[in-house]
């Protein structure tokens, strides 16, 4: 029975349960996220770990009024619970069903469509600002998680917060934990506060004592409140928020619902930014998650009593396994290859070369931009560094890319996971806009292999190159046909795979597999097709395209990425100047792309054989 969860219809309407029944409203949320997720799919663990710090985030204030700011964003399973949308929980992530990320257009009170991290605390203070301007008092919190605080976004909005002379309320959701477990110098130095009991054991028994003394304990407890800055100082060395101008209260225990709302309802008194510190447990409530919360971190539908994936059966191996795996075998073999990745070692396969190569692998934490100039400098100084980063994070270092990178001309490899359509997630994490961002980049060479083999030579082809290279690759399972065709990569060469005449089907990468299929349903209805592998979207294979041209009347390039500015357009603006060969361009359109399937995104948006055949028949009628 989930009693309590029933009386959740609106927002505002966990202001009528009664305090005694929060920790029984906390167990019936928990209850509901795990069966709603084994069958969905989605992120867990973070979820189950804020249930009670999200309880008292509401219970402190009035939506949609009032502002919550979630960094990130894949942690408000419970507050779109309290905001009246329990129900929409049976299509989570799925095509046309409800985000599983804060959605300005779901809700008046998801103040922020989110979906990378470090974002939470300028974007607050955005909002404070404004609300200043405008003259109005409402409340603004902002959430951000401590493996967001290796973000430099986060540093440089906590330098601006510390000069705000009205009311923001940060807090800092302590997990020890991004998606996997958290690295760096401020790890470090949250560890020492949570470990540190001299301080806010001294504090609190000092404040208890005086308290319980008649007439003078109040006065005195103030006058300690009062003297808090010397306290601090005298026993957690550096207190880095409070000299920075920031007030900081905690740690406190973030599954202590009436405690959380006593430092919430103190902080919102102060005329200046405030950080309460919350430690919670990631994955708390179910024992699978609480045991290994990095693998419950996103999951996919799963048995309650065990956590299994519910899906039977082999499972066929990713693109990013074959990326493990060759990079292993690559470092037996080059002593100056390094890994480097931001605080993804397992989501970009690199935890194997992590284990067996400790001293040449380097996770910098939520913090893309540092990845590239970091890797520029490896570069400069010898080594041949491969930056793994899932292509909608690689968008962060887009300035890095072209200043450090590119412009020194340094043999760096992006190895660009979750190239193209990515699904559940939605528009934040969609990889099509890789394609076009690096291809305008001078001196950068863009690849995308057709399957296992390919990106195995690929790699090895862009360690070997003494040039910036990326190489994209799609998430899921990869393509194991077309294993005859191993002609040896070389630069700006294209891999002709059928050679006929009248429709010319130029494939990138991934697309590669479909234009098979579109090339078996074209020949049924009896045209003759060729089938060219591109293999480099930069430098493009001019001497191909001339062939293309001379010998078709038809040119389909295709490409999983945003038409304006990829490699579609490259093709078709080449064909424009150099004949008159009619072209059939095969993208996505310039546009985000919501959450859904891989496979419902491509029928919609005509990227599958079907609608790809239906484009090519309707062009040249």
């Amino acid at each position: 029975m989930s009693e309590l969860l029933e009386q959740i219809k609106n927002e505002n309407d966990i202001h009528h349960i009664h305090s005694e029944d929060y920790p029984a409203l906390a167990r019936e949320i928990r209850r509901f996220l795990v069966r709603s997720i084994s069958h969905t799919g989605g992120h867990l663990a973070s979820n189950l770990g804020v249930v009670e710090l999200t309880m008292a985030l509401h219970l402190c204030c009035h939506f949609p009024e009032d502002k919550v700011v979630w960094d990130v964003g894949h942690q408000c399973y419970t507050h779109k619970i309290l905001t009246g949308r329990k129900d929409g929980f049976q299509h989570l992530r799925s095509y046309g069903g409800m985000s599983g990320f804060p959605k300005r257009k779901e809700s008046p009170c998801d103040v922020l469509d989110t979906g990378h991290s470090s974002t939470s605390v300028g974007a607050a203070l955005g909002f404070a600002r404004a609300r200043d301007m405008r003259g109005e008092g409402h409340k603004i919190f902002a959430v951000i998680g401590d493996g967001a605080l290796s973000g430099g976004m986060a540093y440089e909005a906590l330098n601006n917060a510390a000069r705000l002379k009205s009311n923001l309320v940060i807090v800092l959701n302590d997990n020890q934990m991004s998606i996997s477990k958290n690295v760096g110098g401020m790890s470090n130095y949250l560890g020492k506060i949570r470990t540190n009991r001299n301080y806010t054991g001294l504090k609190e028994d000092v404040e208890r004592i005086l308290q319980k003394t008649p007439w003078i304990g109040d006065a005195l407890t103030d006058r300690i409140r009062n003297a808090k800055d010397v306290l601090k100082r005298l026993f957690i060395p550096g207190m880095l928020f409070e000299d920075m101008g920031i007030t900081y209260i905690g740690p406190i225990d973030g599954h202590d619902i009436k405690q959380m709302i006593t430092a919430f309802r103190s902080a919102l008194k102060s005329n200046k930014a405030v950080l309460v510190h919350v430690m919670t447990q990631k994955g708390k409530g179910y024992p699978p998650a609480q045991k290994n919360p990095s693998a419950y971190h996103g999951v996919a539908p799963f048995f309650i009593k065990d956590g299994r994936e519910r899906r039977q059966g082999g499972r066929p191996i990713t693109y990013t396994e074959v990326f493990s795996g060759e990079m292993l075998r690559l470092g037996r073999e080059h002593k100056e290859l390094a890994a480097i990745t931001a605080a993804m070692p397992s989501g970009t396969g690199l935890a194997g070369f992590a284990r067996e190569y400790p001293d040449r692998f380097f996770d910098v934490g939520i913090a893309e931009e540092h990845a590239v100039t970091f890797a520029a400098g490896m570069a400069a100084g010898g080594v041949r560094p491969v930056v793994a980063l899932y292509s909608t994070f690689l968008q962060r270092a887009y300035d890095q890319i072209i200043h450090d990178v590119c412009i020194n001309a340094l043999p760096v490899v992006f190895a660009v996971d979750r190239a193209g359509l990515v699904g559940s997630d939605g528009e934040t994490h969609q990889g099509i806009f890789d394609l076009a961002f690096l291809m305008q980049m001078p001196g950068m060479t863009v690849i995308a292999p057709k399957n296992v083999w390919e990106l195995r030579e690929m790699l090895r082809f862009g360690i070997g190159m003494d040039a910036p290279v990326a190489m994209r690759y799609p998430r899921g399972a990869a393509y194991q046909g077309l294993e005859e065709h191993t002609e040896p990569i070389v630069l700006g060469k294209s891999e002709w795979i059928c050679r006929e005449r009248q429709v010319a089907l130029f494939a990138l990468g991934s697309m590669v597999e479909t234009a098979v299929e579109v090339r078996e349903q074209l020949k049924e209805k009896g045209y003759q097709v060729s089938l060219i592998n591109a293999r480099f979207a930069k430098p493009l294979d001019e001497e191909c395209l001339r062939q293309v041209a001379d010998g078709h009347e038809l040119v389909v390039p295709m490409e999983e990425g945003v038409i304006t500015g990829g490699f579609c357009q490259a093709v078709a603006e080449w064909c424009r100047a150099n004949s008159s060969v009619r072209v059939c361009p095969i993208a996505l359109p310039d546009a985000f792309i919501q959450h859904g399937s891989v496979a419902e995104l491509k029928r919609e948006y005509g990227l599958d054989a079907e609608g790809i055949v239906k484009k090519i028949e309707m062009r040249r009628a």
